[in-house]
C-alpha cells in the first residue's frame, strides 16, 4: 500500500518536471530560432500574385485578396502574415511551368507562362517594398534581413521555357533568377526527368550540357530536382559551381524517385553543393492510402494544378471542404510530420555533412506536413532540430548558412568567368 502510494505521488512529479523540460527545450528553440536567417528555397506561386486592382463586388473582392494578396493572412501556405508569425524570412518564389510539348509553340506558350511569373514576383515587391526586397545576391538577402524586411528570391522549376535559346539564360538572370533547374515532370529539351522511368537522352541533352555551361557563366545555380538519376549525376559532374537540389528528399529514408540515394548526396557534397530537404509529404514519407486519398479528393473538388473540376461553387467553399475532408483523410491515413521530414535532413547529414543540407518547403506546390503546413508553423522546425542535439550554429547552416555559400561560390565562377 505504501509502494502505490509513493507511486502515486511521484507520478504527477514526474509529469511535472517533463513539462518544464519542455517548455525550457520550446523557450530555446525559440530564441535560436529568432536569431537565425531563414531561408526555404522553393515556394510556388500564382501569376495573379498582389495583384494591382481588385474586383469592385464585395464578395468577390474578399475572396480575390484571400487568394492573391500576399499582405493579407489568406489561403497561401505563405503570405506576409504568415512569415512573421512563424519567423520564415526569406523565399524563393518559384517561376513553374508545366512541361508541355517540345515544339515551337510549346515553347512560346511557356515563355508566355514563366514571364507572367516573374511579373508577379516584382509586382509584389514593387507594391510592398516596405514589407519585402527581391534579393538578387547572397549579400543582399543578408542586408535586407538585417534591415529587417521579408526577403524574395526567384528560382525556375523547370528549364522549358528557355526553349531552344540559350540566349535567355542570361535573360532570365537580368529578371532576378538565380537557380534554374532541368526538368519537372516529363523530360524537358534539357534532360531526363525522374519520370517516366523510360529516358529520352539518358542524362542531359546535347543542349542541356551547353544549358549548364551558361547557368555556370551568368551566375544562376543548376537545380537538379526533378532530374533523373543519371541526369543529376551527369549535371553535378559538368558543372564548374556547386549544385543544389532545390526541395528533394533522401531515398535511404523513402524510396521514391524523387529524392536522392547516397551516391548522389555524396556526389552534390563533393562539389560543394546543397540538398534543400523537401516538406512534401509524399516524399517524405510513402502513405500511398493518404496520397491516392487526396488525389481524389482534389480531383473531386477540381483544386488540381490542370484540373478546373465541374464544381460551380466558388474556389473559396470548395478549399473549406477540401480543408475539412483533408483533416478527416489525414486522421484516417496519417500524413507525415516534423519528426519524419527531419530524418531526411539527419540522413543527408550523415551522408553528404553537415554543411551540404538545406530546407526547401514546396509551400503552395504540394508541400506541407503535420506540425509544417504552413510558414507560420517554421519554429516547429527549428524545435525538432533542437530536441535532436543541433547547436544554434548548425541550425543556422541548415536554415540558411550553407546555401547562401553555395550561392555566393556560384558567384564567385561567373565573376571568374567574366574576366
Amino acid at each position: 500500500m505504501r509502494f502505490a502510494s509513493l507511486v502515486a505521488l511521484l507520478l504527477p512529479i514526474s509529469a511535472l518536471l517533463a513539462q518544464q523540460a519542455d517548455a525550457e527545450l520550446r523557450a530555446k528553440a525559440a530564441a535560436i530560432h529568432a536569431r537565425i536567417l531563414t531561408l526555404d528555397t522553393h515556394k510556388d506561386i500564382d501569376p495573379k500574385l498582389a495583384p494591382e486592382s481588385l474586383p469592385d463586388d464585395p464578395a468577390t473582392r474578399e475572396r480575390f485578396r484571400r487568394q492573391f494578396d500576399p499582405s493579407v493572412r489568406g489561403d497561401a501556405q505563405v503570405d506576409f502574415v504568415k512569415m512573421r508569425e512563424g519567423g520564415y524570412d526569406c523565399a524563393f518564389f518559384i517561376v513553374y511551368v508545366g512541361q508541355g510539348q517540345l515544339t515551337a509553340a510549346g515553347y512560346h506558350r511557356a515563355l508566355g507562362e514563366a514571364n507572367a511569373k516573374f511579373d508577379a514576383i516584382h509586382r509584389m515587391v514593387r507594391l510592398h517594398g516596405d514589407t519585402i526586397g527581391l534579393a538578387t545576391s547572397a549579400d543582399e538577402v543578408v542586408r535586407l534581413h538585417e534591415q529587417g524586411k521579408l526577403i524574395a528570391c526567384i528560382g525556375i522549376e523547370n528549364g522549358y521555357p528557355m526553349g531552344l535559346d540559350l540566349g535567355n539564360i542570361a535573360k532570365f538572370h537580368a529578371r532576378g533568377a538565380r537557380y534554374m533547374s532541368i526538368a519537372h515532370n516529363r523530360h524537358s529539351q534539357l534532360g531526363d526527368s525522374h519520370t517516366p522511368a523510360e529516358a529520352m537522352y539518358g542524362g542531359l541533352s546535347d543542349l542541356g550540357r551547353k544549358a549548364i555551361v551558361e547557368l555556370n557563366r551568368v551566375g544562376i545555380m543548376v537545380d537538379v530536382s526533378h532530374a533523373s538519376r543519371q541526369t543529376m549525376l551527369e549535371a553535378v559532374a559538368l558543372s564548374t559551381a556547386p549544385v543544389i537540389a532545390s526541395h528533394s528528399g533522401c531515398r535511404a529514408v523513402n524510396d521514391h524517385t524523387r529524392n536522392l540515394d547516397d551516391e548522389q548526396l555524396r556526389a552534390l557534397a563533393k562539389k560543394g553543393g546543397v540538398i534543400q530537404c523537401v516538406a512534401l509529404a509524399d516524399f517524405v514519407k510513402t502513405n500511398e492510402e493518404n496520397s491516392k486519398a487526396v488525389a481524389a479528393l482534389r480531383a473531386e473538388l477540381g483544386l488540381g494544378r490542370e484540373n478546373a473540376g465541374n464544381d460551380e461553387r466558388s474556389r473559396e467553399e470548395r478549399l473549406a471542404e477540401f480543408s475539412r475532408r483533408r483533416a478527416e483523410i489525414d486522421q484516417k491515413f496519417p500524413r507525415a510530420n516534423v519528426r519524419d521530414f527531419v530524418d531526411h535532413i539527419d540522413h543527408a547529414v550523415k551522408v553528404a555533412g553537415l554543411d551540404h543540407v538545406g530546407i526547401g518547403s514546396d509551400f503552395d506546390g504540394g508541400g506541407g506536413i503535420e506540425g509544417w503546413n504552413d510558414a507560420s508553423e517554421s519554429l516547429n522546425v527549428t524545435l525538432e532540430l533542437v530536441r535532436r542535439g543541433y547547436t544554434e550554429e548548425q541550425i543556422g547552416k541548415i536554415w540558411s548558412g550553407n546555401l547562401l555559400r553555395v550561392w555566393r561560390d556560384v558567384e564567385k565562377v561567373a565573376a571568374a568567368n567574366d574576366r
